[in-house]
């Protein structure tokens, strides 16, 4: 039995889920997100819990059993609450600053690499060197901010580059100086 897809999923009261044939929709304050369901999953919604089911019990409707349940709690949490991702640019002279939808980053390179910001989510910057990812959709978050992270991975030997809020980079020992 699937330890995830089992657990029921509380539904709080500013929350609306609907079954609408195999589409569950979830409305919140922050917006609304929809999900696909797979044919042989089933989802029941009372009792202000949303529980998943499976028909059968083959490899493949167990993935999908968990990953269906993890699935409707992050849209629930995301309407909700929202997600949000933290990134730092660490190095001399790395800054960034948002122009409309467009952030314009000053990373070291011969000019500034700019970055679209996707639809539903929203950048902040509470100071030059931080920036902060926010939206209602974990996925889009999430790839909004590695793809914020790829323009300059932090380096192994000072550390320098963009990372995450809180991200360990492992160093490495630089050349030894020979006598």
């Amino acid at each position: 039995m699937s330890r995830i897809g089992i657990k029921p999923v509380a539904v709080p009261q500013n929350v609306k889920v609907s079954l609408v044939k195999d589409i569950v929709e979830i409305e919140g304050p922050k917006g609304k997100l929809q999900f696909p369901l797979y044919a042989r999953i089933k989802v029941n919604v009372e009792d202000n819990q949303v529980k998943v089911s499976r028909v059968g019990n083959t490899k493949h409707e167990r993935a999908l059993h968990g990953l269906t349940r993890a699935m409707i709690a992050n849209m629930i949490t995301g309407v909700s609450d929202g997600f949000a991702k933290g990134l730092e640019m660490i190095g001399v002279g790395y800054r960034g600053q948002l122009s409309g939808n467009k952030l314009v980053l000053q990373l070291g390179f011969s000019h500034p690499v700019e970055y679209i910001v996707p639809e539903g989510i929203t950048l902040e910057m509470p100071k030059p060197t931080q920036i902060v990812v926010k939206g209602i959709d974990r996925q889009k978050v999430g790839q909004a901010a590695a793809n914020i992270r790829a323009f300059l991975p932090p380096e192994p030997y000072k550390g320098k580059g963009i990372r995450y809020v809180g991200e360990a980079v492992r160093k490495k020992a630089g050349k030894a100086m020979a006598k």
